[in-house]
Formats: structure tokens, sequence, C-alpha cells
């Protein structure tokens, strides 16, 4: 049976309408050193989530909470368990009291700060523990034992399967972002650790949306869960303005490179769909005089963690990422989301943009819609129960008249006419896939004559003159062909290596 927090019992204050209802941080049950620290943070008013799941969660009940990114659903969590563990008994050697499990090194490590800042004033131990560096440190660092363990699904299988961590005396598990740790293909993990725990446990659980793999991993692993609701998990921000561009493949990059320019100094960021593609935009950008950086899966921790904090500093103003990178990233004051590629999934469109408009600030989120992506924008629309307005592309889009062989990209050229001395697309070198008789190799011979000489050109002896090879004066000697270059001589374009070529990333 899943319970609405909103209508208990001594709740009645804010059951009818708890958005508008002010609340202070001291009415929700928290300890003195929490509120003391969170006065020092300048926090005093709790979130909407944070009104309705702190209380449930400091009666020790188990709780579902569906809220999109931005919302404040860390502190929702975090709070209570620090308050619940502050009092206990440490942590025994390889033990861990309270484990949270996230989909992403970011959002681990944005989890983990957040811990730390807000049990400063405790006397409690954690430790984040993800992949992508190495797993000595981690192993070490829960060889005494933890009070709360942060850590992503993959690596602490890892860790358990060489015996440097053990769950068996679990309080407290909170499945953070479970709807996207679904996406990822981490729902087995998740349930092999869940039956590594005490059945005593609490179960904490946060989503976004709730799909019915997430409800049925409810319904199997929380026992009697209250279900708090804040905002509805298909709506988008309200503060977030939308509009969606159409154009070609090709032209996107150009109109990418027109919005940075005409949003200059602002955070930007903009999501692809592929990790390929991240890097291929980045080379682009860079190309155009634009400073980005990727990140996403196949990106090292510290290559992500350099990337993210260029983006903070504002050194590098344009932040390129997949969907499951982006989860995570909390840089205050990103102005601009850009979906470069639409998203399959339409519930995913409500997880970028909540990049932007965070902690009650504005944003834009700009779409760029390809013919072939119609169907995408349309199945948006249909979740989001309105029409996206449609907007110009901004001045100085462009298209190269040759794009990228795969299509993905097109070139940063400012004109449409393609480079001194390239062909047409489709077009073949002359003397290149003729058939016999136009131009090509005289028919029947190979690559030597049977004479010892190689047939099809004249002079082949490098020690006879060409006119030797027509003594019989038959026909005049046919001119030497221009000799191919090898593929090491080519000229490279742009994004090949040259002397305007970007280094490789």
């Amino acid at each position: 049976m899943v319970r609405d927090w909103r209508r208990f019992a001594y709740a009645p204050m804010y059951a009818q309408n708890f958005e508008s209802y002010s609340m202070l941080f001291s009415q929700l049950g928290l300890s003195k050193a929490l509120l003391d620290t969170l006065d020092g943070l300048h926090l005093t008013t709790p979130t909407p989530i944070q009104v309705q799941a702190i209380p449930p969660v400091l009666e020790g009940r188990d709780v579902i909470g569906l809220a999109q990114t931005g919302t404040g659903k860390t502190a929702a969590f975090s709070l209570p368990i620090l308050h619940r563990l502050a009092p206990g008994k440490k942590a025994a050697p390889k033990k861990v009291r309270a484990l949270i499990l996230s989909p992403t090194r970011e959002l681990s490590a944005q989890i983990a700060k957040s811990v730390r800042d807000y049990g400063r004033r405790l006397h409690l131990t954690s430790t984040v523990v993800v992949g992508g560096v190495s797993i000595r440190p981690q192993i070490k660092a829960l060889a005494s034992g933890v009070d709360i363990l942060i850590a992503t699904p993959g690596r602490l299988m890892d860790l358990i399967e060489q015996r440097a961590v053990s769950l068996n005396e679990i309080e407290v598990v909170v499945l953070d972002e479970a709807d996207q740790m679904m996406d990822i293909g981490f729902m087995p993990a998740i349930k092999r650790l869940l039956a590594m725990t005490p059945s005593t446990r609490q179960t904490l659980l946060f989503s976004a949306t709730m799909p019915k793999e997430i409800r049925q991993l409810s319904d199997r692993h929380l026992k009697d869960p209250v279900e708090v609701s804040v905002i509805p998990a298909k709506k988008t921000a309200d503060r977030v303005e939308h509009s969606v561009m159409h154009m070609q493949t090709p032209n996107k990059m150009g109109a990418l490179a027109g919005l940075i320019r005409e949003r200059k100094g602002e955070r930007v960021i903009v999501f692809t769909r592929t990790k390929r593609g991240a890097d291929k935009a980045v080379k682009r950008l860079d190309a155009d005089g634009i400073n980005a950086a990727a990140i996403h899966g196949n990106k090292s921790q510290g290559q992500r963690e350099r990337a993210l904090a260029g983006f903070r500093a504002g050194t590098v103003p344009v932040l390129i990422a997949t969907d499951i990178a982006a989860r995570g990233i909390d840089v205050p004051g990103v102005s601009l989301v850009v979906n470069y590629e639409l998203p399959n999934v339409p519930e995913v469109y409500v997880h970028r943009i909540g990049r932007t408009a965070r902690a009650g600030a504005e944003g834009t989120a700009v779409t760029f819609c390809a013919p072939d992506e119609r169907s995408l924008l349309r199945d948006i629309e249909k979740m989001l129960k309105t029409e996206i307005p449609v907007e110009k592309a901004p001045e100085g889009t462009y298209v190269d008249a040759l794009a990228d062989p795969d299509g993905d990209f097109a070139p940063l050229n400012r004109n449409s006419r393609p480079r001194q001395g390239a062909r047409p697309q489709g077009a073949k070198p002359q003397g290149q896939g003729r058939k016999p008789g136009q131009g090509g190799k005289p028919q029947g011979q190979g690559r030597n004559s049977g004479n010892g000489q190689q047939a099809g050109r004249p002079g082949a002896n490098r020690h006879q003159p060409a006119a030797a090879a027509n003594q019989n004066g038959d026909q005049p000697a046919a001119a030497k062909p221009r000799r191919r270059k090898r593929s090491g001589d080519r000229r490279p374009r742009p994004e090949q290596g040259g002397d305007k070529a970007v280094a490789r990333g």
C-alpha cells in the first residue's frame, strides 16, 4: 500500500496547498546541530520536497519521492539520514551504516559534497566510490568502516567481490535517480545489492518518473512506503522558456555557434545523443573559436572533473554532454540548454532542461529539430501537453556544401562554397572507377606485361625514354599519367590534421 504524505494526520497545516505555505527547517524536527549548520549556509526555508519527505524519513518510514532535478531532493534524504545516524554507534571495519546509490560519478560527487556540508558539525564519516579511478584508495577508505557511503552500483559490486565492504549492517538505503539507473542498466545490480542488506533497513527511493519497472521495484523492496510528490514527473520547470528551431542536420553546428555567440559570456550546456557526437561538437566549436569541453562515459574521471571545474569557473563556457553524464551536473548560472539532438525518450527532455532555471533562477531551452526528428518532437509535446514555440535560427547560421561522410556534423566553413580543389559529393576523380576503354588501364593488361615491362605505362622502364615505347611510330606516345599522391601526402581536411587542424581530444 502506498500512502500519500499529504494525508498524514499531523500535517494538516500544509496538506491543502503546501507549496504556498511558508515553513522553516526548525519546524521539521531536525537536530540543533543540523539547524545551526543550515543557518550558517543561509538555508532557512525548505523546498516542497523537503517539507514533505523529511518528517516521514525521520519517523523511519520507507519513502518514494517523485521530484525532478533541481528541487532539493538531495537535502530531503541526506538531512534526516544525518539526524538519524549522529547519535548512533560508529560503523565497524568494512561496514556501512547508510548507503546512497546514484547513477553517475558526477551525481555521486555532488551528493557527497552535500553530505559533508550538512554534516560538518557531526562526527560522522562518509566516502564516495565510483568507477573511472583507482580502486585501491577506495578499499583503504572502507577498511575502517564508513557511516555514509555514496556509490555507483558497478564500482560497489567490484568492492563487494573483493570483500572490501559488507552491507549486512546497513540501516538506510537511498536509491537516487532510480529511473536513470534503470535506463543505464543498473537494475540487476541494484536488486543484488538490496538482497545483501538487512530486511529491517529503511529504503528511500527518489525518481523523476515512475515507469513500470521502478514501481515493481518499490512494491518488492519497500515496506508500506509513503509517496511524496511535489510536481508531476512529466511537467517541465515553470521558469524555463522553451523554443524549437527546425533545420536540416548539416545546419545545426552553424546554428549552435551562432546561438552561443549571441549569448556570449553565459554558461551553456549542449546535449548530444552519443559520446562520439559530443567529441565532434567540441572540435567544431573549437575550430570556430568557441571554447568547449565534452563530458561523457568514455572520459576518465580526471577529464570529467577538469571539464566541470572549467565550466564552473567560467573558463569553459560551453559544456557538451550526453544524457547519462549530465545527471548530477549542478552548476549555478546555466542560462541556456541546447538540445542539439532530440532524446529518444520524452522524459529525458525534462532531465535535460533541468540543468537550467535552478534555485529559482530563469533559463532558456532551445531544441534543434531535423526533419527525421519531428516524431520525437511530437512525443515530447504530447508529454508536455503543449506545443513548443517555433523560433528562427540565429543569424550567422551556415552550412558547408561538403558535409561529413557520416552526416553527423558539417565542417565549420562560413559559406556554402566547397574548399579549393574539392570535388562535388558523389563525383569520382578522373581515371578512377572507369570502364575499360575509357581512359583507364588497357583491357587485358595487368601490372606487368609478358615482356617484363609494366603495361599501360609508356616508358615503364626507368632507364628507357618514353618515346622508345613507340619505336614503330604507329601512334604518338601517350603522356605519362600524373602520379597519384600517397594518402599521407594529401592535404588533410581541418578535422583530420594539418595547419588548421584541431588537436585530437
